[in-house]
């Protein structure tokens, strides 16, 4: 998951529980409020009763079915002690008008006439359906979390996107890199110090890269060079003593172990130094080359050395397919292509080379799939073959590589498939 989207979650979820909690703060506080107003106004109510009914005056008729209402009970001595004077608290009252009952706020108050005699007086006033209140809270609640949420992630995407501006354009420098060739300079157009440290070790990295890079390349180079005197001269060497010399069976066969011992390295040298030259840069020419002849060529040379193998070769190539490509480079990676698929190859299994909207597919019969995230490894053999130096698709990558296409490998249906993309 993107940073951008993990922190717009993180967000999401923080703001839930926190619209939640302010609203139940903002349900309790406003019923506490109008209890408040409620009781203030019962209060004056219940004074202006009290003082009416002491001083002999007419009260206020009862059950008019007007906000207010009222009851006048009386009670005895011990009542009176035994329950507190002043009390507020909320119930259902019945209207007769209304024959209904409906919520209310109630305050009852004990008081003592002139004759002392006790009297209970209940004051109620309609108030609201609490059970009402909460729906609309809530439903209004779910609006406000998603009007946040948006407003609140859209804010912080933008501020995000141009605060972070630096860290997405090395990310994108780094994803264009490639080591040993010509790179633009690391973007560092930031005043940001975080974002200015953050180059410049990105820098020091890539140059310690760059460093090393070269001097594998050198030794690679240097030492294939070096190796293919000395190899040259043991090759003469032993076949001028299997040629001049009187041996017994024994040491032929001993020698003979040498030779392709020799033979084997010799091959190796030489590819070493091929994707050494390749890494480089030293096949600057590019012409105009078609791929698809040179598949049929390679089939023709493949078919004849694998004959015993009775291995069946079908293509589906509609006319040519040039491309500019060296052309040492492009023999190099269709042969390479072709060949493994004869190599690993059951006997008598088949392989489909197909050219269609410039993408080269290879499939042919295998008994396993190979690891596709090492198969393009040097010196990687899934299987090991007799003479192979496991560089081939090494050198099929570099070629990929050099010249910005896309290769793909997959193993389905019993059948390993390499695909090639021309941009």
């Amino acid at each position: 998951m993107k940073l951008i989207y993990r922190v717009a979650l993180r967000l999401s979820v923080v703001l839930l529980p926190l619209i939640a909690l302010w609203a139940v703060l903002f349900y309790f506080t406003m019923i506490e409020e109008i209890n408040d107003e409620a009781d203030d106004s019962l209060e004056d109510y219940s004074e202006l009763i009290i003082i009416r009914m002491l001083a002999g005056r007419e009260l206020p008729s009862l059950n008019n079915g007007s906000n207010n209402s009222y009851s006048i009970t009386p009670v005895n001595k011990a009542y009176a002690d035994s329950h507190p004077h002043i009390d507020y608290y909320d119930a259902e009252v019945y209207i007769p008008e209304k024959e209904e009952t409906e919520p209310a706020r109630i305050l009852t108050t004990i008081f003592m006439d002139n004759q002392g005699v006790y009297y209970e007086l209940k004051v109620a006033t309609p108030t609201f359906e609490k059970d009402d209140l909460l729906r609309a809270i809530l439903y209004w609640i779910v609006i406000l979390y998603f009007l946040l949420l948006i407003v609140i992630i859209g804010v912080t995407l933008w501020v995000f996107h141009r605060s972070m501006r630096p860290l997405y354009d090395l990310l994108h420098w780094l994803d264009s890199y490639m080591p040993g060739k010509k790179n633009t300079l690391i973007p560092d157009n930031t005043r940001i110090p975080e974002f200015r440290k953050l180059n410049a070790a990105a820098q020091q990295a890539v140059d310690r890269s760059e460093e090393l890079f070269e001097q594998q390349k050198q030794f690679i180079g240097n030492a294939s060079h070096e190796l293919q005197t000395p190899l040259a001269v043991l090759g003469n060497r032993l076949e001028w003593l299997l040629d001049n010399t009187e041996l017994t069976e024994e040491q032929m066969n001993e020698l003979f172990k040498m030779q392709r011992t020799l033979s084997h390295i010799i091959k190796l040298n030489k590819t070493l130094l091929f994707l050494s030259k390749i890494e480089n840069g030293q096949f600057p020419e590019n012409d105009d080359i078609d791929i698809a002849s040179m598949i049929g060529n390679q089939i023709e040379v493949y078919d004849e050395i694998y004959a015993s193998r009775k291995i069946v070769c079908e293509t589906d190539i509609s006319g040519s397919f040039i491309v500019k490509m060296n052309e040492s480079l492009g023999t190099t990676l269709v042969t390479n292509l072709i060949k493994n698929a004869y190599v690993h190859t059951p006997e008598g299994g088949n392989i489909k080379i197909t050219v269609n909207n410039r993408t080269l597919s290879i499939e042919n019969d295998g008994n396993y799939a190979l690891d596709a995230e090492r198969i393009f490894d040097r010196f990687y053999q899934g299987n090991k073959k007799e003479g192979s130096t496991g560089l081939g698709l090494s050198l099929v990558n570099s070629v990929v590589r050099y010249y910005g296409l896309h290769i793909e490998y997959r193993f389905s249906r019993g059948r390993h498939c390499f695909t090639v993309v021309w941009p």
